[in-house]
């Protein structure tokens, strides 16, 4: 498994501090990120889900707890706009550049309008996809919010 990926490269770039860790990804489990926190032996809170969405049209990046649910009109409220909705995968790959299951909010081909739950204040680092299944990446959730320039807010139910 590579360690280089446009995401590792975006934090590298910007001065980011972070750490990495692998985990045997499983293609068939149900929520992918309480799998990984589960074979990364940490709790599911601390494990953030990339979620690609859709507000009024236009494409944006939710980041949440992955032991959590977003709130659409949370998110929709957060990131200034009316309505919001899960994106079709395929257009989430073609838009990021990442396989489901290892997108990353970090080194998309595209910037897009991001948001970060609040409960990532809780924790001194938070994991998150580093752009391929089976890699995380450790970060500090200020440094995060920092280098993606995004609104930290409540996005869960």
């Amino acid at each position: 498994m590579s360690k280089t990926t446009p995401a590792t490269q975006a934090l590298i770039k910007a001065g980011i501090s972070f750490t990495l860790a692998n985990y045997d990804y499983d293609p068939n489990a149900e929520r992918v990120g309480l799998q990984a926190a589960e074979a990364m032996g940490v709790s599911p809170g601390e494990v953030f889900k990339t979620l690609m969405a859709e507000l009024d049209g236009k494409p944006i990046c939710a980041i949440v707890p992955s032991d959590e649910e977003i709130n659409m009109k949370k998110l929709a409220a957060a990131l200034g706009g009316k309505s919001a909705h899960m994106m079709k995968p395929a257009d989430a790959e073609r838009l990021t550049g990442y396989k489901v299951g290892g997108i990353s909010p970090l080194g998309q081909r595209k910037p897009v309008p991001t948001a970060l739950d609040e409960m990532a204040q809780l924790y001194d680092e938070i994991f998150l996809n580093g752009g391929q299944r089976g890699l995380q990446i450790r970060i500090k959730p200020d440094d995060l919010a920092k280098t993606l320039h995004c609104v930290v807010a409540d996005l869960t139910r």
